[in-house]
Parts: structure tokens; C-alpha cells; sequence
């Protein structure tokens, strides 16, 4: 059974945390950050995504959610 989107972004954001460790939310802010310069929506959204899952890794779910 192939994964959904949400299943690939969080595969994806367990992989930036194991690649980049202590680094990955500033990887991550780097990319967005790219990506903003570009005008690359599309590139934003992703990595906002996987911004708010390296949160809920480090930190937990959202309180009130």
C-alpha cells in the first residue's frame, strides 16, 4: 500500500531530523527561505509543512488539538 502525503512528509521531516540533527529546523528555515526568494509557493507550503512536523517531533502536538 503506497503512503499518503501525510505519511511521505513525515518520513521526509524523520529524515532531515537524521540527516541534520540539532540543525534541521534551520535547514528546514533555510529552504523556506530559498524558496520565498524564488516565488516557489508550491516549495513554501512543503517546507512550512515539514517545519510544523520537526516542531511536533521536538515538541509534541499542539496544545488544544
Amino acid at each position: 500500500m503506497p503512503m499518503t502525503e501525510d505519511q511521505e512528509r513525515w518520513a521526509e521531516a524523520l529524515a532531515i531530523e537524521r540527516l541534520h540533527g540539532e540543525r534541521a529546523k534551520a535547514w528546514v528555515a533555510e529552504r523556506i527561505a530559498v524558496f520565498q526568494e524564488a516565488g516557489d509557493g508550491k516549495g513554501v507550503e512543503r517546507f512550512s509543512i515539514l517545519a510544523a512536523c520537526l516542531d511536533q517531533l521536538q515538541f509534541g502536538p499542539a496544545r488544544g488539538h
